[in-house]
């Protein structure tokens, strides 16, 4: 009896845990429920999914802190202002000198 018990306690301790990590990783990737898109790419450029609700000076910010992390300046090269587009942007390392 003692052992059944235990044995269904290691169980659902187990399956609680994979739930609850498949839950998290669920939460960890870009979706709906984040304020913001994040840009993706390297370190000499990326994209930017386009949303309506975020401003063209945001996602020059947005652009320039991507660039930063390389120490490298950003500008934007193309806006497609269409919901489901993007904002593309290259990281230089100095004005006018693109990688």
């Amino acid at each position: 009896m003692l052992r059944n018990t235990l044995i269904a306690v290691a169980l659902s301790a187990v399956l609680s845990a994979c739930t609850g990590g498949v839950a998290l990783a669920g939460l960890s990737g870009p979706g709906p429920w984040f304020e913001f898109s994040w840009p993706y790419g390297n370190d000499t450029g990326g994209i930017i999914p386009y949303q309506p609700h975020i401003k063209p000076v945001e996602y020059r910010d947005m652009a320039a802190s991507y660039c930063a992390h390389w120490g490298r300046l950003s500008h934007v090269t193309s806006v497609h202002a269409r919901y489901g587009d993007y904002i593309t942007f290259v990281c230089m390392d100095r004005r006018g000198v693109i990688h």
